[in-house]
């Protein structure tokens, strides 16, 4: 049973551990209580503690005996699972051995493979530890019907922005509370700052681009290669890539196109709408053109239409993004330089960099591979949904295409009003 039918939790007894920030994991909760199972949570500091005071654990010990308190907690309480958000977290690390080590099963959320009307659900792992096959031929000998879809979402950017800030100043105002906890990022009040300036980058960018979309989509349409970047600390950057950080990434990029990018094309940088807040690599990106020659033929922009900059190049660059997989639904041509579940034969370039820039004229995607792909993708670990919003009729989430509640479980798709 697949993990994201939701069946495998019924009547279970589940441990949650950091979620998204703000209300999904509480309504999550009273998702899977509806239907028998026996729910507690884990609080690390405030920020979890706001959006969750009446949690069952309260962990407030030095974070080297993370491990020891984990492993007496699943002896004790007996947990069939362990449910958490990211898998590269320390904390969440550790409670993966833990729980390996005692036979509980561990399930990953993560933001959805296919946003912005998904969230992902694995049992074990997800991006590059997914236990999705890349065997082409696994996806071939599958029905290649239409890819499931699920209910269309309203922007959750503000929400989430509102959702980050109360978490980050209930951390700081808590600490004393919790005064050992460690987070795997900043957590200071400061950190509301970051969300302002987001905003007033946002407007300086938009006067500052004006007319760039326009001539990406027309005069120099399928004249450039597009390369979205990922935020500074997304784990596919930090630990399932060879790069370590931005920067390095974009470099290599810089210098084969240099190298091996046809005279008549542009380079094309598009920075992550969620690192607005703390990263510009304008100077970074024209010190290196200049170095390399390049000036003329790169530029970097911040938020242009998405898809119409992916309709319009003639290949893509990523490390390992959600953006490669619109890339393919685009057809076009893509280089994947992390380690990406759809980086596979017949859907991404193969070759090297260096040899991209030339083979985007005659390399074709597999668009029967990618249906099959994308079907099993959305029915083995996608569910509907957003972390930030309910679906338009007051539900959680929605389990999509062939196991869906009515079908497979009583599961239901609503939980309690917010």
């Amino acid at each position: 049973m697949h993990l994201a039918s939701l069946t495998a939790l019924k009547g279970k007894r589940v441990l949650l551990l950091q979620g998204p920030m703000g209300l999904f994991f509480s309504r999550f909760a009273r998702l899977l209580e509806a239907e028998g199972a026996t729910v507690s949570r884990v609080n690390f500091n405030g920020g979890d503690w706001l959006f969750a005071p009446r949690a069952e654990f309260q962990f407030r010990e030095p974070m080297d005996a993370w491990p020891a308190y984990l492993d007496t907690l699943l002896a004790e309480g007996r947990f069939d699972w362990v449910l958490l958000f990211g898998d590269c977290r320390p904390i969440h690390r550790e409670a993966q051995r833990v729980a390996e080590a005692r036979g509980v099963r561990v399930g990953v959320f993560e933001e959805g493979y296919l946003r912005p009307n998904f969230v992902t659900l694995e049992e074990g792992g997800v991006n590059a530890r997914s236990s999705l096959s890349r065997d082409p031929d696994a996806y071939r000998d599958t029905s290649p019907g239409p890819v499931p879809e699920a209910t269309v979402m309203a922007s959750a950017f503000g929400r989430m922005a509102l959702f980050s800030t109360a978490y980050y100043v209930a951390a700081a105002c808590l600490s004393p509370w919790f005064p050992h906890y460690r987070h795997h990022r900043p957590l200071t009040i400061a950190e509301a700052w970051p969300w302002v300036r987001s905003w007033l980058r946002k407007l300086h960018y938009r006067r500052r681009e004006a007319g760039i979309e326009a001539r990406l989509t027309a005069a120099a349409s399928k004249r450039y290669f597009l390369v979205p970047l990922q935020v500074h600390n997304d784990a596919q950057v930090t630990v399932h890539s060879s790069f370590g950080n931005v920067q390095r990434f974009i470099l290599e990029v810089l210098e084969s196109f240099a190298a091996h990018g046809p005279g008549d094309t542009e380079l094309v940088f598009k920075h992550h709408p969620l690192d607005r807040a703390y990263n510009d690599y304008t100077t970074f990106i024209r010190t290196e053109s200049e170095r390399l020659s390049l000036v003329d033929r790169v530029v970097y922009i911040h938020d242009q239409h998405l898809p119409s900059l992916l309709h319009h190049a003639r290949g893509a660059v990523v490390i390992n993004s959600t953006v490669g997989l619109q890339a393919l639904d685009h057809s076009t041509p893509l280089k994947v330089c992390g380690h990406a579940l759809y980086d596979m034969e017949g859907l991404t370039f193969r070759g090297s960099l260096d040899a991209f820039w030339a083979a985007t004229t005659t390399f074709e995607v597999d668009a029967t591979l990618l249906r099959s792909f994308k079907r099993q993708l959305v029915l083995r670990t996608q569910l509907g949904g957003s972390f930030y919003r309910k679906l338009p009729s007051g539900e959680v989430l929605e389990v999509i295409g062939s196991a869906r509640p009515h079908e497979h479980s009583s599961v239901p798709e609503a939980a309690a009003a917010e």
